[in-house]
């Protein structure tokens, strides 16, 4: 056979079974051709997702520890962490602010029995990595394993948390890297404006007013690392959470075992701050960056704490005013006018009294047009744009309907129950849930805003180009301009 014969064959193979695939599709194909779509009628909006709530179970461990097991099946996964209730605001002292951000970063740094190195080997042979981080008012060590690993992940977690050894050199290396984050800190507008913000509403002396400094860096000892860590994991402050495939009764034998050497003891702070300075007068704070392209914008104040009656009716309006892409401040801001990528608002929700702010980047040339807008939707969701029937249902439903994907993942089951108890929620929270945002009205709305967003004593911090946005932000006539530097203390004008 020549070679022009093998090739002639080949092609006439190849037409035969392109025809014969064509005509199979075309056959498959055309039941799905014969269908026309009606554009004259509105689409059917899929059912909205069901929301089951997990289960659990509750137990105390012989060494005070509160332990809650949620069984969950689908997956040979199972998700551990230890929450402690409390956090850096309440255990660290003025001078020696970032103290738990060390003790947290060095847990992972080497272990009586195992280097930093033969950690991190033992870890990946597990598949997992354990996380260790202290917050503002909590703090946790946790881990996602295998059902068949989980045993020796927590093991080793108990490891970490019972027996680091807190090297010196690894101190060093961490100060260093925390000072060099500090120092470029200095000049991100973001950063200044978040710094300002809290300085501006709380002051120095209160807890939420507090900023890690280059000077309490520098003032952290070895000794004030592993004495932190160690009075700070007590199990009589701790949650103990673990979501998966286990048994319970296993599961706490396991927690028991593996932590046995961790000694009872510790109490939950009461979390009773100092009262927050009385609002000012609303003003503009303005923090020069020269020559910048954008204008970093934190509008707020002092607000409720997470435990404030109205707080479903905030998240509902809230929700509307600057959390979905297409709230009213996005949809204004960024969508109509074109000022910014993105802009949103926010409450803090802390033990103590969190902050209201609103915010976002805005293009210099349009800094004193966008407060005008800031202004104008603050006062319109407290009645003067009225919320419409389609915007509260938006709104509930946006709240409502994550529910099913926060409980879709063993990790996402187990930080919604350990939330629940760490912040003192009740047994029922997510049982409640929907009801209470779904009792939410419109006239709700404009009563939680015009409780909870005080115009007249507004907190504007805008850091930016102060030679091209002072004079336009002084005649829009909002508020008068006061200028601060980067660390928030009053810039003395020649």
């Amino acid at each position: 056979m020549t070679m022009h014969t093998r090739i002639a064959r080949t092609l006439v193979a190849t037409a035969v079974v392109t025809a014969v695939a064509t005509a199979t599709i075309g056959a498959q194909a055309a039941p799905r051709q014969a269908a026309t779509l009606d554009r004259t009628k509105q689409p059917v909006a899929p059912a909205s997702p069901t929301t089951r709530i997990p289960t659990w179970t509750k137990a105390k461990l012989a060494n005070g520890a509160e332990l809650i097991v949620s069984v969950k099946r689908d997956l040979p996964l199972v998700s551990f962490t230890i929450a402690v209730v409390g956090g850096a605001l309440n255990f660290e002292s003025d001078a020696k602010l970032g103290v738990a951000g060390f003790a947290a970063q060095m847990m992972t740094e080497g272990t009586t029995t195992k280097s930093a190195d033969a950690l991190s080997d033992a870890q990946q042979m597990l598949g997992t990595s354990i996380n260790v981080g202290i917050g503002a008012e909590s703090g946790t060590i946790g881990f996602t394993a295998l059902k068949d690993r989980f045993d020796a992940a927590l093991a080793l977690a108990a490891d970490m948390m019972l027996n680091s050894t807190y090297p010196a050199d690894a101190l060093e290396r961490i100060r260093g890297r925390t000072l060099v984050g500090l120092q470029q800190a200095r000049d991100q507008p973001n950063t200044i404006a978040a710094n300002v913000f809290s300085k501006v509403n709380y002051g120095d002396a209160h807890p939420y007013g507090r900023v890690v400094t280059e000077a309490t860096i520098k003032a952290i000892t070895r000794e004030d690392v592993a004495g932190f860590a160690r009075e700070y994991f007590k199990p009589g402050r701790a949650v103990i959470t673990v979501v998966g495939d286990v048994d319970p009764a296993r599961v706490r034998a396991s927690i028991e075992k593996a932590f046995a050497a961790w000694a009872a003891g510790g109490e939950r702070p009461s979390f009773s701050y100092p009262q927050p300075p009385a609002r000012k007068a609303r003003a503009i704070y303005l923090v020069d960056k020269p020559a910048a392209a954008q204008s970093v914008f934190q509008l707020g104040h002092i607000g409720p704490d997470r435990y404030t009656p109205d707080y479903y009716a905030l998240q509902v309006m809230n929700t509307l005013l600057g959390q979905l892409f297409q709230s009213r401040l996005n949809a204004n801001i960024r969508e109509q006018k074109g000022y910014s990528y993105g802009v949103s608002s926010s409450y803090a929700y802390g033990r103590g009294p969190g902050a209201f702010r609103a915010g976002g980047g805005i293009m210099t040339a349009k800094t004193d047009s966008a407060l005008i807008e800031f202004m104008k939707e603050l006062r319109g969701v407290q009645g003067a744009i009225p919320f419409t029937d389609d915007e509260l249902t938006q709104g509930k439903d946006a709240l409502v309907q994550s529910l099913p994907e926060t409980f879709a993942s063993v990790g996402g089951v187990r930080g919604a129950i350990s939330g629940v108890y760490v912040q003192g929620l009740g047994d029922a929270y997510y049982q409640e849930y929907a009801a209470k945002v779904r009792a939410v009205t419109k006239d709700d709305l404009v009563r939680v805003a015009k409780k909870y967003i005080d115009i007249d004593n507004l907190n504007i911090i805008i850091v930016g180009d102060r030679a091209t946005i002072e004079e336009p932000l002084s005649k829009t006539g909002i508020a008068p301009v006061i200028r601060l530097d980067v660390d928030g203390r009053p810039v003395i004008t020649p």
